[in-house]
């Protein structure tokens, strides 16, 4: 009888050693798997326009060895041209926790991130048309410090080369209208350099400022009441998000006007002198997966631009009346026909 108890005991104690297995090996499973980590990606600028640029973002981050949704999550805040929404966007990102942030859209985006994540010191990484270093995002080029490094692509600082591109494609325009954002952080230094420039070539120089759609329309019957022979668009990733609107009233207007990215001059616009935006978010891709390897963006310098680009459109300076001298046309590194 003992025998048989001492054996059913047994049998029970197997039988419950076995089950308690069975839910802990479950568990012990979960738990070996590695967590996915989350970049929070923050722009300035609106979703379907910036597809090129997210696309290429994520190229860089393949090339390091991270891919969208199978070992790495990306959550998007996009501010759709309203600065003022950036700092309440960058908390939220800041908040779910995610392992890198990323500002795209400028420097606008950039300060935003700066400002949100320096209590964590949560790794960020920006793009910025403008000097970071002026704008007050880090401390030098060759060594950032904090939790925040970058590409800076410098198109903003190309204002004076813009003015005499300008210039060369209509030599009678003796004054020339420049487009700005005075809410974006490097506006007044791109005025005082194309404003400089313009003293330089003997031309007149009227200044229009543009933060909402309503502007726009303001600004080219301002263009047409002085008498502007050209425009010169400056960097800013809300002009950027509005590019359809500003192509339209340059063409309706018959004004000759030169942007700082070649996406204008693929999609209608005359010429664009700057910069690679799309290669640019590369390689924040690019140092995005490698914080994510475990690299500090205190060691990582800012990234510059090695070659800036001429595009020139072939088919809507004739649409404008414009003979594009051939010495002109030898210069651009691409012609669309």
């Amino acid at each position: 009888m003992l025998l048989r108890v001492g054996a059913a005991m047994k049998r029970r104690d197997f039988i419950t050693l076995v089950g308690s297995a069975a839910a802990v090996w479950p568990m012990a499973t979960r738990a070996q798997q590695p967590t996915i980590p989350t970049i929070g990606f923050l722009s300035s600028r609106a979703r379907q326009e910036s597809e090129v640029h997210t696309a290429a973002f994520r190229r860089g981050l393949s090339d390091s060895g991270f891919v969208e949704g199978q070992n790495v999550n990306i959550t998007y805040r996009w501010a759709e041209g309203d600065y003022d929404r950036l700092a309440a966007l960058a908390s939220e990102l800041v908040a779910m926790r995610p392992a890198v942030m990323v500002a795209g859209g400028g420097g606008p985006s950039a300060l935003a991130a700066k400002a949100a994540t320096n209590a964590s010191a949560l790794p960020t990484v920006f793009v910025a048309g403008d000097d970071p270093v002026k704008l007050g995002l880090v401390s030098s080029f060759n060594r950032p410090g904090g939790n925040i490094t970058g590409v800076a692509f410098l198109t903003g600082e190309l204002g004076a080369k813009r003015l005499g591109l300008i210039c060369e494609v209509a030599p009678n325009a003796s004054t020339v209208a420049l487009l700005l954002n005075p809410n974006d952080p490097g506006s007044e230094s791109q005025r005082q350099d194309v404003e400089r420039a313009a003293q330089a070539l003997g031309r007149r120089i009227i200044v229009l400022n543009a933060s909402s759609e309503g502007h726009f329309e303001q600004n080219f019957a301002t263009m047409a009441k002085e008498h502007a022979g050209g425009l010169i668009v400056e960097n800013d990733p809300f002009f950027d998000s509005r590019r359809d609107q500003i192509m339209a009233l340059a063409g309706r207007n018959g004004i000759p006007a030169i942007y700082h990215i070649r996406e204008f001059p693929e999609a209608g616009g005359l010429m664009s002198y700057g910069a690679s935006l799309a290669d640019a978010y590369r390689q924040v891709g690019a140092y995005a997966g490698r914080i994510l390897k475990g690299e500090r963006p205190a060691d990582l310098p800012i990234v510059q631009p090695t070659n800036f680009e001429l595009v020139i459109n072939l088919q809507t300076a004739k649409a404008l009346g414009i003979t594009v001298s051939p010495s002109l046309l030898a210069r651009a590194d691409e012609v669309i026909e």
